[in-house]
């Protein structure tokens, strides 16, 4: 062999030792554990949740869903938050009916659980977003149960605010709580004419709640891009028997113009179409 050639030969060989070697130690490696049945999947990021406009899960245990609408698209933090926060829940949920239903004996002829998460949109003005959050949860009980709530978004600040940052420093929001009173009753008297009325302060499921500590939506009226009034969005058995069912109650924005803050007072305007019970037909 040509002298030459012998530090070539070696190097090749050297190469060929060192695929092998590699090659070798990939048949050792093991191989990536396959994930648990119903274990959770990794946790969502804001990055990651930045486009998702829907979730679904579908296993033996339970069916989830989270749908949002549109109007999320354009606030970007607004929209990786709640589809964050809204996943995780559902999540929680299928774990939590898997946990449930194995300790139960699974009896398969029983049908999965079910959670629907729904987000639409009551109102945009020019600087707010309000969005209704309407949760369906069907857990094996006697009957489902629907809860609704607000999400209340400055987009100016690009922060989410509360019912009391609408308000001046200060405001007495005992007249809201009156309101609220008056229309939950004239509501009751309407649906269940028999049916005991609620007052303030009173005992639990016989209270009025206080407005600025019930769930809400702003609500839109006769002025294009303005809130005519503020929607109060009351659960089962908050103010009745679950039989009663829930009640939205719309208050107009006439009735507390005088108390909003500065900044928010400009969202405001024209009338209510409807006040009082608008609940929708369920």
């Amino acid at each position: 062999m040509n002298a030459h050639a012998l530090p070539r030969l070696g190097l090749l060989l050297a190469g060929v030792a060192l695929v092998a070697l590699a090659a070798c130690n990939r048949d050792r490696e093991p191989a990536a554990a396959p994930a648990a049945p119903g274990s959770p999947a990794a946790a969502v990021t804001p990055a990651d949740a930045a486009s998702p406009m829907a979730f679904n899960s579908k296993t033996p245990y339970a069916n989830v869903s989270l749908t949002l609408p549109e109007s999320i698209k354009g606030q970007g933090d607004l929209h990786a938050r709640v589809y964050a926060d809204e996943v995780r829940k559902l999540r929680q949920f299928v774990e939590g009916a898997q946990g449930e239903r194995t300790e139960d004996g699974f009896d398969t002829s029983t049908p999965p659980y079910e959670k629907q998460i729904t987000v639409t949109t009551a109102l945009q003005t020019g600087k707010l977003l309000s969005l209704k959050r309407v949760d369906y949860d069907n857990s094996g009980g006697a009957h489902p149960n629907t809860l609704a709530g607000g999400i209340l978004w400055d987009k100016a600040l690009n922060r989410r605010i509360g019912f009391t940052d609408l308000f001046r420093k200060g405001a007495d929001l005992s007249i809201l709580d009156q309101a609220l009173c008056s229309a939950i009753n004239s509501a009751k008297r309407a649906r269940v004419p028999d049916g005991a009325s609620v007052t303030l302060g009173g005992p639990p499921g016989a209270a009025c709640p206080r407005a600025s500590a019930t769930e809400f939506v702003l609500t839109p009226g006769s002025a294009p891009g303005k809130a005519g009034g503020i929607t109060f969005l009351i659960g089962p058995y908050q103010v009745g028997p679950y039989a009663e069912g829930p009640y939205e109650i719309a208050i107009p924005a006439t009735s507390f113009r005088s108390l909003l803050a500065i900044a928010y007072a400009d969202e405001f305007g024209g009338q209510l179409t409807k006040t009082g019970d608008v609940t929708p037909d369920m």
